[in-house]
C-alpha cells in the first residue's frame, strides 16, 4: 500500500512538473517578476519578487535556476519573495522567468553574463584526501614501517599467560578476603 501511495505521488509531481511550464507559457501577461541581481553570473544567489499577487505562495521556473523557486509573503505589502541559485552550466543570455500567481501569469527576464563564471566546482568532484588518522602512516607503507609484521611469538604467549595467571590469582585472594569478613 506505502509504495502505491509513493507511485501515485510521483506521478502527480512528475505531470506537475511537465505540465507547469506548459500552463505559465499561454498565461496572459499580468506584471512583472524583479529578479536581483538582474545580471547574475552562473551559480550566483538571485533574489525574486512579485508584487500584487493575489495568492500567499506561488512558483518561479526559469531554465536559468536549479530549481523551481517557492515564493511566499515576506510581509504583510503583498510582495511574494523567493531565492534561488544560477545554474553553473548555464550559458550567458536571456532567459524567460514566469510565475503563476492565482489566475494570472507574471512574467520577467534574467540576464546571465559569463564574467565571474566559477572556475571551480561548487562540491568535489573526486575523492578527498583526508588522511586516516594515526594509522595513515602505517596503511601507505607497503613494508609496514613501524608495523608488526608477523604475529606474536612465543615470548608473548608467555607473558600474556602469566599476567593471566595474577589477575585470577588477585580476584581469588578477594573473593576470599571478603567472605571471611562476611561480606559478599
Amino acid at each position: 500500500m506505502g509504495s502505491l501511495k509513493v507511485t501515485l505521488c510521483a506521478g502527480a509531481a512528475l505531470a506537475t512538473a511537465l505540465c507547469a511550464p506548459a500552463a505559465y507559457t499561454y498565461a496572459a501577461d499580468g506584471g512583472d517578476v524583479s529578479v536581483s541581481p538582474s545580471r547574475p553570473a552562473p551559480g550566483t544567489d538571485v533574489t525574486l519578487r512579485v508584487p500584487d499577487c493575489t495568492e500567499k505562495t506561488a512558483v518561479a521556473v526559469s531554465a536559468a535556476f536549479e530549481s523551481d523557486v517557492r515564493l511566499s509573503l515576506a510581509a504583510g505589502d503583498g510582495v511574494l519573495v523567493g531565492s534561488s541559485r544560477v545554474r553553473t552550466s548555464v550559458q550567458a543570455g536571456a532567459y524567460a522567468v514566469q510565475v503563476k500567481c492565482g489566475d494570472q501569469a507574471r512574467k520577467g527576464t534574467i540576464t546571465v553574463h559569463d564574467e565571474g563564471r566559477p572556475s571551480t566546482h561548487a562540491s568535489p568532484v573526486a575523492p578527498v584526501d583526508a588522511g586516516g588518522g594515526g594509522t595513515a602512516e602505517l596503511a601507505a607503507s607497503d613494508a609496514g614501517d613501524g608495523a608488526r609484521v608477523d604475529a606474536p611469538g612465543a615470548a608473548h604467549t608467555v607473558t600474556g599467560l602469566v599476567l593471566a595467571g595474577i589477575a585470577a590469582v588477585a580476584v581469588a585472594l578477594r573473593s576470599v578476603r571478603s567472605r571471611s569478613r562476611g561480606t559478599d
